[in-house]
């Protein structure tokens, strides 16, 4: 009875610090202002979209190795080292304002990233499931995704406020919560045995050169795997497009005043982060790829309702998609760790969906640029919502039909 609750006592401390580490690595005070702090740095519109396309580029090209990596050695060291690479992404463009230093900036931000995406989720559902605790992952990981959310709602309102005292501000305090990071993810424990619940160190060695073969095998056998991965890259291409690259783009076609992007982001973070931590809602409604396929549709009728809405109508749209998103998102994270059936290279897996996920987000942002500098927004729009309900709709008929062979 005392081993058990003991357990459950460190379950309880890993979710929490977890949910602390999310907190201070998402927490990018300058992320509402980018845009304009890259425009009043001299950078046209072509500039900063290609930027953010080779950044994705980037990301792909270093997910792969750093979770196969992380699944090799010890996933906390990972997530320590993410922390540090963004802490010092976060100074580059204080000291470093130009076209070079702000993709200096957004590629070490893809190197931090990409050691954190897939090592985090392994590390979590790794060892909830050990513990046996498994069925707490998914409020776990919604609870870490509105962890990492909640600073936004309490700091994006002041970002406009801090930038009249001090420029550079933003980049300052973003280093600050990065440092935050580092200190969490020393306090992860190490994965429990999974027979004794004893804490042990890092899992079987194997050598780095054939883990990767191995993963990809594994990864050609799980037919629905491979579409509940494609299903997310609509539900990630959505959400990660819009929060960075669309929505300050649309508030500014819609008139909305520079002064006011803070407070309109922490309002859409506050409703993604009540969406992320109440999945709840959903259970005994609708099973798990339902809940996703119906809310992915619905954030795409968002982003085509926001063409004719007027600004106060395209608030409160931009509302209504973050509150979707955050309902989406962890029950889509839910489904990829289930289907994920060789926990040995769980953390590669996660690796290799983050870069369909990212590949995607890279040809949609090129593709942005080029409908930008043509003054045809509202198409964009119109034009992803349409591609991303016919996705949507083609997988789901494709895992009915993988359900119905096996």
């Amino acid at each position: 009875m005392r081993s058990t609750r003991l357990r459950g006592d460190a379950v309880a401390r890993v979710i929490r610090v977890n949910a602390g580490f999310n907190f201070c690595f998402g927490l990018l005070w300058w992320l509402p202002v980018f845009y304009a702090y890259q425009r009043d740095a001299g950078l046209a519109d072509s500039e900063i979209f290609g930027i953010q396309s080779i950044y994705y580029v980037a990301f792909c090209l270093l997910e792969i190795p750093t979770g196969m990596l992380a699944d090799r050695f010890d996933y906390r060291r990972f997530l320590g080292a993410g922390a540090a690479v963004l802490l010092v992404a976060n100074l580059v463009p204080v000291a470093w304002p130009t076209y070079a230093g702000f993709l200096a900036h957004f590629l070490l931000i893809a190197l931090a990233r990409s050691l954190v995406s897939g090592a985090c989720s392994a590390y979590l559902y790794e060892y909830l499931d050990r513990s046996g605790a498994k069925e707490r992952y998914r409020d776990a990981e919604g609870k870490a995704r509105s962890a990492s959310l909640v600073g936004r709602v309490v700091c994006w309102p002041f970002v406009g406020l801090l930038m009249q005292v001090e420029h550079t501000l933003p980049y300052w305090l973003s280093a600050a919560s990065a440092a935050g990071a580092c200190w969490l993810a020393l306090r992860l424990p190490a994965l429990p045995d999974p027979v004794h619940g004893a804490l042990g160190g890092p899992r079987a060695a194997r050598p780095v050169w054939s883990a990767l073969p191995q993963a990809f095998a594994a990864l050609r056998r799980g037919r629905v795997l491979l579409l509940i991965m494609v299903q997310g890259v609509a539900v990630f291409t959505l959400v990660r497009v819009f929060q960075v690259n669309l929505a300050q783009p649309i508030l500014a076609e819609k008139e909305v005043p520079l002064g006011v992007y803070g407070a309109i982001f922490a309002g859409m973070t506050l409703l993604e982060s009540l969406g992320a931590a109440r999945t709840g809602w959903l259970r005994g409604r609708l099973s798990d790829r339902t809940a996703v396929f119906l809310l992915t549709v619905a954030m795409a009728a968002c982003l085509a309702l926001a063409v004719p809405a007027e600004m106060v109508g395209t608030v409160a749209i931009l509302g209504v998609f973050s509150l979707v998103s955050g309902l989406s998102y962890p029950i889509q994270r839910t489904l990829v760790n289930d289907a994920i059936t060789d926990s040995r290279h769980r953390a590669t897996m996660l690796s290799a969906e983050s870069i369909i996920d990212r590949a995607v987000c890279a040809l949609v942002v090129l593709a942005l640029g080029g409908y930008l500098d043509a003054g045809a927004l509202g198409a964009f729009l119109v034009h992803t919502a349409i591609a991303t309900a016919v996705l949507m709709a083609v997988v789901a008929v494709a895992l009915r039909h993988v359900r119905g062979t096996r």
